[in-house]
């Protein structure tokens, strides 16, 4: 699951909303548009009103929600699916990584990171996390932070069949949705209502 910033018109006024989309993963490996829903902001309130409709619709059987750590979307998902994992986005954590990384190191850092998120399972992830540690606990020691305090939601993945990993590491499947829908609403740039932005992501 993912979200976008829209801008939409009510009555004299332009407010900022936010388009929320959400896609299901099966066993098998299929995906599914699960719905889009247009809210005030990407708030607690928001997306616990996006989970609540899901399951009103026969939602069920949630084990992974795979998401960034924005701090309302976080809240909505340990009220409203308790007992799933929680996958913390590898992409935006890489990146957040590479922001406090001097950049002589980024590209051996990154290269680091990558193997303990493609480990095949969560023991040999926790022996490349500990040769990581002693590696770069000198040369980038707010990395090493950074890393240690999301590691175990960066992770949760191991536990998930290997052929569903690659899509269940980040939410890339929603943000390139949301590139497309992107693409169309800034030749729109401010919706004249809420209906507007509706038939638009919907469209797409």
């Amino acid at each position: 699951m993912d979200a976008l910033v829209l801008r939409v018109r009510d009555g004299a006024m332009v407010q900022a909303g936010s388009g929320c989309v959400v896609t299901g993963i099966n066993r098998d490996g299929y995906r599914e548009s699960l719905g889009f829903w247009v809210g005030d902001s990407e708030s607690e309130r928001t997306w616990r009103t996006v989970f609540q409709d899901l399951k009103n619709r026969g939602l069920t059987g949630v084990e992974l929600v795979v998401s960034d750590d924005h701090r309302g979307l976080v809240k909505a998902i340990q009220a409203e699916f308790q007992g799933a994992s929680w996958q913390r986005c590898q992409t935006h954590r890489m990146r957040n990584l590479m922001d406090v990384t001097p950049q002589a190191h980024q590209a051996a850092l990154r290269t680091a990171v990558r193997a303990i998120f493609e480990a095949p399972d969560r023991a040999a992830a926790q022996v490349l996390w500990d040769q990581f540690q002693t590696q770069w606990q000198a040369k980038a020691p707010r990395a090493v932070g950074l890393l240690e305090e999301a590691l175990d939601d960066g992770l949760a993945v191991l536990a998930d069949p290997e052929p569903l990993r690659q899509r269940l590491r980040t939410p890339n499947l929603v943000e390139r949705l949301n590139q497309e829908i992107r693409r169309r609403e800034r030749v729109i740039r401010i919706f004249p209502n809420r209906a507007a932005a509706e038939r638009l992501i919907g469209a797409v």
